[in-house]
């Protein structure tokens, strides 16, 4: 039973590690992914070795199995939990001042600027009327609540939500981390 709790914790460790090496791939951070790859392959060798050694007990190869399911699911986990890079929300907002349902729309960029988010605004023209078309840059930890945020200003909103691959210049490299912490330790 201890070879198998072992086989188990190894895998569960190579294939959380593995998931996480993969998104730290897919994100681009060309120094930390070897690195973390470097455990992980010595991790893997470990775990593959004990289990081909005992592989002659069923016990051993569901521990196996089992354990690297756990591990992705554990990948998952620790990656939304650490929530690297960021997400660019499009949001799209019927606009018509005569219409009370949508009114308040006009009022939703500067809204999300006062909870600490950079907006850009555009102007569009949809099938119905006139629209806003909103850009918000967020850190990947806050798309959750910023959904939530839109959902509560503007119920009829359309989301789209993108993660960028890379970034370069402007506002939002370096001062959307700076203004939305701000204000959200008020």
């Amino acid at each position: 039973m201890q070879l198998a709790i072992t086989i188990f914790v190894l895998n569960a460790l190579y294939i959380s590690i593995n998931t996480f090496r993969t998104m730290l791939v897919v994100k681009g951070h060309q120094f930390l992914a070897p690195l973390v790859a470097v455990v992980e392959e010595f991790i893997y060798v470990m775990a593959l070795a004990i289990a081909l050694q005992h592989i002659d007990s069923p016990l051993n190869i569901a521990a196996y199995a089992i354990g690297f399911g756990v591990g992705i699911y554990a990948g998952i986990v620790i990656e939304d939990k650490i929530a690297l890079g960021y997400v660019n929300f499009q949001v799209t907002v019927q606009i018509d001042p005569t219409n009370p349902i949508h009114e308040h729309n006009e009022e939703l960029p500067e809204r999300l600027r006062e909870l600490g988010y950079g907006v850009t605004v555009s102007r569009a023209e949809g099938r119905a009327g006139a629209r806003l078309v909103l850009s918000i840059l967020a850190p990947r930890k806050a798309d959750r609540r910023l959904m939530e945020q839109i959902k509560n200003l503007s119920p009829d909103a359309f989301v789209m939500v993108q993660e960028p691959v890379q970034l370069s210049g402007g506002f939002w490299s370096k001062e959307v981390d700076r203004r939305y912490h701000s204000a959200n330790k008020r």
